[in-house]
């Protein structure tokens, strides 16, 4: 979905998310929280990626061009583009690969080298990957039924990167068991980097206190706020 929003396109950063209000009525109660794909301040649009998995994103995909929304955004804490090194992996399962977009945009337009790995159910599943081929990303491919890429897990070509030499950062958003393949993965060969946690959201503003994510030092904090971007191995997954 394309949304023409100059003022919060201008102010938006990568890594952060909009919330969207979809009906002026009591049903959905709640906004719908939406990463954003991408971002365009000189024209003052942003792009949103999103599957249909219930009723909110199904109201979305029956909306049409020159229809109203209101928008609350920019919202929560985005990537941090500064690391030490030249090479950038990232891995997006599913709907994940959202916010991975305007990422590997910054990355590449700072003289980083981005590799992106796509990880999902099937090929049924997978985004086109010709957008992120054209920024300059090398991009690779895993499906858990083998029918695009390589079968199996996302941590199969990010080991094979690492190996290669070809891994200072990762950056991932995806469902919970891939992040923590993932994180685990990162910890094993002491490679830094950061994820995206995904969380129900009611405010979007830290006050309704729906979208807690336990830390490993104790206590919890709130994606919409101290998020939705963290440290690898600061969440706790258990």
């Amino acid at each position: 979905m394309l949304l023409e929003a100059p003022e919060i396109a201008k102010s938006s950063k990568p890594g952060q998310f909009v919330n969207l209000k979809l009906s002026e009525k009591l049903d959905p109660l709640l906004r719908r929280p939406i990463s954003l794909h991408r971002i365009d301040a000189e024209n003052g649009t942003l792009s949103l990626l999103y599957l249909v998995v219930g009723k909110g994103t199904a109201m979305l995909s029956q909306m049409e061009e020159g229809e109203m929304l209101d928008v609350l955004g920019p919202l929560g804490n985005g990537w941090n583009c500064d690391f030490k090194g030249q090479h950038a992996v990232l891995v997006g399962g599913g709907i994940g690969i959202a916010p991975l977009y305007p990422l590997a945009k910054a990355l590449l337009s700072s003289g980083k080298q981005v590799s992106l790995i796509m990880g999902a159910k099937s090929k049924a599943y997978l985004t086109g990957s010709e957008a992120y081929e054209q920024l300059g990303a090398q991009v690779f491919i895993a499906t858990d039924d083998g029918s695009a890429g390589t079968p199996g897990l996302v941590t199969t070509p990010l080991q094979q990167l690492i190996a290669s030499g070809r891994c200072d950062q990762i950056y991932a958003c995806g469902p919970v068991p891939m992040l923590r393949a993932v994180e685990a993965t990162a910890l094993e060969h002491n490679i830094p980097g950061q994820v995206s946690a995904e969380a129900h959201m009611g405010c979007g503003l830290g006050v309704c206190l729906l979208c807690p994510n336990k830390v490993k030092s104790g206590g919890y904090k709130r994606t919409c706020i101290d998020g939705p971007v963290f440290a690898i191995g600061e969440l706790d997954y258990a």
